[in-house]
């Protein structure tokens, strides 16, 4: 099972009924929010050949997640994706459906808080034109690798006073400013201020999150420093890193469900979201969902990880 979306509504998924505390106890019980399964959503469109496994696995995290469109007349849209050492390859190898926001109306998806796209910046211009009066959601905008190049920027300009958070890989972000490679912690810092000086969000106030790998991630907006979220997964535990297809994609779907559980503090969110990839990379494919009832995934639970992860930051921070 693939696609960008796919993984980055099972990175927002992972923080289904996960408890976070927001006051002192009362009567011993904590304050808590939850993020259910319906305030996922992803349309699926299913040709005349969908596998019923894949429907029956995809149904496993939550029916209520999927928006499934028959299309008998057409086969299901594949795609390959190809390794050569660092370099990865994606192509489709049948024809496409493009989905832009028009599809969510009418749907149980309509108008949603959080809109997560992986397009080109040209297209990213076309999908914000849709977005209706009366709209405003979360725009969290990751543009697709092979349309990093600089002849894009001028249409990343003229999009990214609609975004909200602006999230290329680091390779990606190098690519569009024609900075030099490979990536380095300054050169992605820098990297980030150009973005930033460009004008992200509406009245600059948006932020840009390039997410480096190994190296973790890079946060900043302009009403504050910029600062290194690490990778969940350090050099001592590299072994746990099998697959790192989707890693993107599940991080900035934990990075939505992080900001709607955490009031919108993007610091927090990059928390959330870095826990939702490690678990994505630990297995070939979308992790396993061990357990409903405790929400367990690959043998463990994402309060878990966020408690560590954020404990880690903590005492580097003291």
């Amino acid at each position: 099972i693939g696609g960008g979306g796919t993984y980055a509504a099972i990175g927002a998924r992972i923080w289904y009924f996960i408890p976070v505390k927001t006051g002192p106890q009362l009567k011993g019980i904590a304050f808590s929010f939850r993020l259910p399964p319906n305030k996922i959503g992803m349309i699926v469109d299913t040709g005349n050949d969908f596998p019923q496994d894949i429907k029956d696995k995809l149904h496993s995290y939550g029916s209520e997640m999927w928006l499934f469109r028959e299309q008998p007349n057409r086969g299901t849209t594949r795609a390959l994706n190809s390794y050569r050492g660092d370099h990865r390859g994606f192509e489709y190898t049948t024809p496409r459906i493009r989905l832009t926001p028009k599809d969510l109306r009418n749907t149980k998806l309509e108008k949603p808080e959080f809109l997560h796209f992986i397009c080109s910046p040209t297209r990213a211009l076309s999908i914000i034109a849709e977005i209706d009066d009366g709209w405003s959601p979360t725009t969290i905008y990751e543009p697709i690798p092979d349309r990093c190049v600089p002849q894009e920027l001028p249409s990343l300009i003229k999009v990214l006073p609609s975004i909200s958070v602006l999230s290329p890989n680091a390779e990606e972000a190098l690519s569009l400013l024609s900075l030099p490679l490979p990536p380095v912690k300054s050169t992605i810092e820098s990297a980030a201020r150009r973005f930033l000086d460009l004008g992200v969000g509406r009245n600059g106030q948006g932020w840009v999150i390039i997410r480096s790998g190994a190296m973790g991630a890079f946060i900043q907006s302009n009403g504050t420093e910029g600062r290194w979220i690490e990778a969940y997964w350090t050099k001592e535990n590299i072994d746990k890193v099998v697959d790192v297809t989707g890693a993107g994609n599940a991080f900035l779907g934990g990075l939505a469900a992080g900001m709607a559980l955490s009031e919108g503090d993007i610091p927090t969110a990059t928390l959330y979201a870095t826990v939702s990839a490690s678990f994505v990379i630990e297995q070939e494919g979308l992790p396993p969902l061990d357990s409903i009832n405790g929400n367990i995934w690959n043998g463990e639970s994402a309060s878990q990880r966020l408690d560590a992860l954020r404990k880690r930051h903590e005492s580097k921070a003291d």
